[in-house]
């Protein structure tokens, strides 16, 4: 089973930046599909980035394309959300999301992922 914790979350003023770190044991990044999805107070958990590590492959919702920038190190087993251009719309629970395994390149739904962490808070103030 894979464990995913993510860190990096806090508060920001509008147009700032913030870094999601989503850390992976059990396997390892090479190996999964992984994605970053949110929850906004009252609405349904959305897809935000994806990456598939072993073949260079990234994607993101149309929200966020050009501001976020999703990146995976595997040295450090750990998937980055770099979040630039931040907007009070971005507030959300962020979390991160891993597939064992894959035949396709995109993933966009949360029930196409198996495991995921525990959440983190990212508040963007107007």
């Amino acid at each position: 089973q894979v464990q995913l914790v993510e860190s990096g979350g806090g508060l920001v003023q509008a147009g700032g930046s913030l870094r999601l770190s989503c850390a992976v044991s059990g396997r390892t990044l090479s190996s999964v599909a992984m994605g970053w999805f949110r929850q906004a107070p009252r609405k349904e958990r959305e897809f935000v980035a994806g990456i598939i590590a072993s073949v260079g492959i990234t994607y993101y919702a149309r929200s966020v394309r050009g501001r976020f920038t999703i990146s995976g190190d595997n040295a450090k087993n750990t998937v980055f959300l770099e979040m630039n251009s931040l907007n009070p719309e971005d507030t959300a629970v962020y979390y991160c999301a891993a597939r064992g395994g894959w035949s396709s390149i995109y993933y966009y739904n949360d029930y196409e992922y198996n495991d995921w962490g525990q959440g983190t808070q990212v508040t963007v103030s107007s």
